[in-house]
């Protein structure tokens, strides 16, 4: 179970970080932590590799302060408060994959509910 738990705190530690480096703007570091074959995106469609996630991190211009965070088999579901640039803030939640340290793909969901929908998460996979 130690094993596990590394696994868990590890993943948890990644995504952190992607948050870290978004909001701070510093995407050398957001490339460093993601696959090159990174997955990024939403209801609208999706998008695949380094180049797709430096539009959307740029043209975004958000900031995601992570709240709850649920982790179960390398998926990490982050319930969000993200800042658009004009200030506004809205509650969202994002579904990330991380595979040895490196997010292979984010999807953002309009809510919590939907995103631990979308991934069968539940509570019990809530971090305390």
């Amino acid at each position: 179970m130690a094993y596990l738990a590394s696994m868990t705190t590890s993943e948890m530690a990644t995504v952190l970080a992607w948050h870290d480096a978004l909001n701070e703007r510093d995407f050398d570091t957001l490339v460093r932590l993601s696959s090159d074959d990174i997955e990024v995106g939403d209801a609208n469609g999706a998008a695949q590799g380094h180049t797709a996630l430096l539009e959307w991190a740029q043209s975004a211009g958000i900031k995601a302060e992570p709240g709850r965070m649920y982790v179960h088999d390398g998926v990490v579901v982050v319930e969000q408060q993200v800042t658009s640039a004009d200030g506004q803030t809205t509650p969202m939640a994002s579904a990330f994959r991380v595979v040895q340290d490196h997010v292979t793909s984010v999807f953002r969901h309009p809510d919590l509910e939907s995103a631990l929908a979308a991934t069968d998460l539940t509570e019990e996979d809530l971090m305390g």
